[in-house]
């Protein structure tokens, strides 16, 4: 197995360090560069382009949000897994929405973490279990505020929801839901990315969602009834 090439940004040099090292002794991962804020970050991707990108979500003087949004606006194809020690649904939906392919918080196990993280590069989300429920929470809360902030609606509440689904949304909404990036869901219905693309556009719209990772929180808190993938 190839070693994935990764830029870490973190302002705690303690931390960044450990992760450095936890990355180092790994057999997949190699740390190609550090920094401690976003100052030179973007002139680094711009020469070489990493195959992973692991960024802090609050640090001095600084917000891991808008060096996201930027990174995002410039490579949107480099992968950003955020790492944070902020368990605000707040973060969590922000990031989701400026193209973060993960959140993982500070104190997640490092076997965990490293599981996370190749999961990342194969494709899949970079959410476990109580990052999950941390988006419902977000979903929820975004929800409350509908009926006074110009905000768009939340998923609807009706138990039929999936009604308004083609059959291939449907197929596209569970393998989402499975953690599949686009191009493995088009390898899985022998359709093109740019296909598959359009579904998630569709869903994101029929659904009033705003990134496919909240399609996987919805569809994981409301299944779709007896929906098995062709």
């Amino acid at each position: 197995m190839s070693h994935a090439n990764v830029i870490l940004v973190d302002d705690h040099p303690l931390f960044r360090r450990g992760v450095a090292e936890l990355l180092q002794d790994s057999d997949r991962f190699t740390v190609v560069a550090e920094f401690d804020g976003p100052a030179g970050v973007l002139e680094r991707i711009d020469r070489t382009p990493p195959d992973l990108l692991l960024l802090d979500l609050q640090m001095h003087d600084s917000n891991g949000l808008e060096l996201l949004q930027s990174i995002k606006a410039a490579h949107a194809d480099i992968p950003v897994v955020m790492l944070t020690a902020s368990d605000d649904p707040a973060h969590l939906m922000e990031a989701l929405r400026l193209g973060a392919e993960g959140y993982l918080l500070k104190d997640t196990d490092p076997e965990l973490m490293l599981t996370r993280l190749g999961a990342v590069l194969d494709g899949h989300m970079g959410l476990d279990e109580e990052m999950l429920l941390l988006l419902r929470e977000g979903l929820r809360q975004q929800g409350e505020t509908t009926d006074t902030h110009s905000t768009p609606a939340a998923a609807p509440a009706d138990d039929r929801w999936y009604e308004v689904l083609t059959d291939r949304e449907r197929e596209t909404l569970v393998w989402i839901s499975r953690g599949l990036s686009n191009k493995l869901i088009a390898r899985e219905l022998g359709i093109s990315d740019s296909t598959v693309k359009v579904y998630v556009k569709s869903l994101l719209r029929k659904l009033n969602l705003h990134s496919r990772l909240e399609l996987a929180a919805w569809v994981h808190n409301h299944p779709l009834p007896e929906v098995t993938p062709c």
